[in-house]
């Protein structure tokens, strides 16, 4: 057994044991939980990029048997050049978004457990080669989940972890017994093995319904229209280190997921023949693009208005897969794969750039963001950056994913997609243009605020809390507004956390030029599972 086979089960077992730290070490040391959080990302972080690197370079999988048992009876862990992109993707966010909590927080040592656990639950949920396990990983993922949006403050987010967690589990119940109905059909569980039982199971009727559990499943993890009503109030509700880290990485797992298991387990050939397998996801998919862009353009408030954004931009993700199905399409699937990688970084980097707003400013609303870029240029241009990118204006990440899923829709002739995705581009640029009208072309109205702090260090303005740390008093209700309209900061905020929303918007424009590579990486992938 190869150095190399060994990162795999590290890259899951690390966070979660390391989860076990910063609760142990706060019995002695107070605050030990960033420390543990940023060795332990920062090593994932540099395993996956030397796992990727064989990955890529031989062009083949990396597989690892957990206790050397045979895949009928033990865990498989396998890593190709799909699931590498997540994990990098899930390493890198997860390193990144605690350049933003070691000043902003939460900062206490549980809120670094559940941190670190969930970590090692989208990692599982990347690597994993077994459908149970995928479900256990899942789960990990999803309670790690809850319980960091509650940890947000008022009764609000216990009401959203609340509906989160009723809607979660039974999109896990449902998915858990669609592979109970495969497990009957095949007797096996390993994907690879599923693979090749499943065209010759003598019971095609238990696969079918099996099929339509796990589409149902997935439907809710992903926050497909009308199954979403967890995400907005998650993301909203959640404390603001929290929301760039579960809207960047958590659907995007189960997205990912959601492909495995259509591309890998089930199989493009066998899922066409299904009677309308490629119907039913095709119109999840668009219906959800639609009905989120519309819900996004209404919201005032910008991080719901985000939310809504990511019911839309999976639905992409979703009906990407339809035109696979549909069609056989390899383009269509490169379109998922970097559309997937691409959001997940556009939406760290602007609710990273969101809570630095809101921290600085208070400002939450659109019209709050009124005179940002002259106050605050660099974080406005930053999030100008990652909003052009969302709508997919070139050379952004956004506008790859976007071109490829709609030429693989156009070459399987399925042309309803693509005006979808038009449409739905339209929309996006509606409420993204809303949001760089008021930080680039409205002016902030004057108003004096009863309490201006000391200046602090910022991203390029002059003031914040005293020397203390503590937040300003605020007296009235027009306090939150006059941070801007004063051109005052509410709190302090650290270069680091400006720096990680300008390298989120830089990385944006450097993986759309990738967009070649991504799928020249992909190739060999898409040789084995699609013909």
């Amino acid at each position: 057994m190869s150095s190399v086979d060994l990162l795999l089960p590290l890259l899951i077992a690390v966070p979660i044991l390391a989860a076990t730290l910063p609760i142990a070490l706060g019995l002695w040391v107070d605050r030990t939980g960033w420390t543990v959080a940023g060795l332990t990302t920062s090593a994932l972080f540099v395993g996956a990029i030397a796992l990727a690197s064989v990955v890529y370079t031989r062009g083949e999988d990396v597989t690892h048997r957990l206790g050397g048992y045979s895949p009928e009876f033990g865990i498989q862990l396998v890593a190709d050049q799909f699931s590498m992109l997540i994990v990098l993707l899930v390493t890198a966010v997860a390193t990144g978004v605690l350049a933003y909590t070691r000043r902003g927080g939460p900062r206490g040592n549980t809120f670094y457990t559940a941190y670190l656990l969930l970590t090692g639950g989208l990692l599982g949920i990347s690597l994993t080669g077994d459908v149970f396990n995928l479900f256990v990983f899942l789960e990990i993922t999803s309670l790690a989940t809850y319980a960091l949006v509650a940890s947000g403050d008022g009764p609000e987010a216990a009401v959203a972890s609340l509906k989160y967690l009723i809607l979660g589990t039974i999109a896990a119940s449902m998915y858990l017994i669609g592979v109970a109905f495969v497990f009957m059909a095949t007797g096996t569980l390993n994907m690879l093995e599923l693979a090749e039982a499943i065209p010759g199971a003598e019971s095609q009727t238990l696969i079918h319904t099996g099929v339509a559990f796990i589409v149902v499943g997935f439907a809710v993890k992903v926050a497909q229209w009308p199954l979403h009503t967890w995400q907005p109030s998650a993301y909203q509700q959640a404390p603001d280190g929290v929301t760039p880290l579960i809207a960047a990485l958590v659907s995007t797992a189960s997205a990912y997921a959601f492909g495995r298991l259509i591309v890998t387990v089930f199989g493009v050939d066998y899922l066409t023949a299904v009677p309308n397998a490629a119907a039913v996801v095709l119109t999840i998919g668009c219906v959800s693009v639609l009905a989120g862009t519309i819900l996004a353009v209404i919201q005032t408030e910008v991080k719901r208005m985000l939310a809504y954004s990511s019911v839309s931009q999976f639905g992409l993700v979703i009906a990407a897969y339809g035109v696979v199905i549909a069609g056989s399409s390899e383009t269509a699937f490169i379109g998922a794969a970097i559309h997937l990688v691409g959001h997940g970084l556009v939406k760290a980097g602007l609710f990273l750039g969101v809570a630095l707003v809101a921290r600085s400013y208070d400002a939450r609303t659109v019209d709050e963001y009124a005179g940002l870029a002259k106050s605050r240029p660099i974080a406005a241009g930053a999030i100008a950056v990652l909003l052009l990118s969302l709508v997919g204006v070139p050379p952004g990440v956004g506008f790859v994913g976007k071109w490829y899923i709609a030429l693989g829709a156009v070459q399987s002739e399925l042309w309803p997609v693509a005006a979808v995705i038009f449409l739905s581009t339209m929309l996006t640029l509606a409420y993204a243009a809303r949001l760089l009208e008021k930080m680039y072309f409205t002016p902030s109205a004057t108003a004096e605020r009863p309490h201006a702090p000391a200046p602090v260090a910022t991203d390029g303005g002059d003031a914040g809390p005293d020397d203390s740390g503590a937040e300003p008093a605020h007296d009235e209700p027009g306090a939150a507004i006059a941070a801007i309209r004063g051109d005052r900061s509410a709190a302090p905020v650290s270069t680091g956390m400006v720096a990680i929303v300008v390298l989120a918007a830089l990385g944006a424009v450097a993986l759309g030029f990738a967009g070649g590579t991504i799928a020249e990486l992909l190739d060999p992938f898409l040789t084995e599972v699609i013909n």
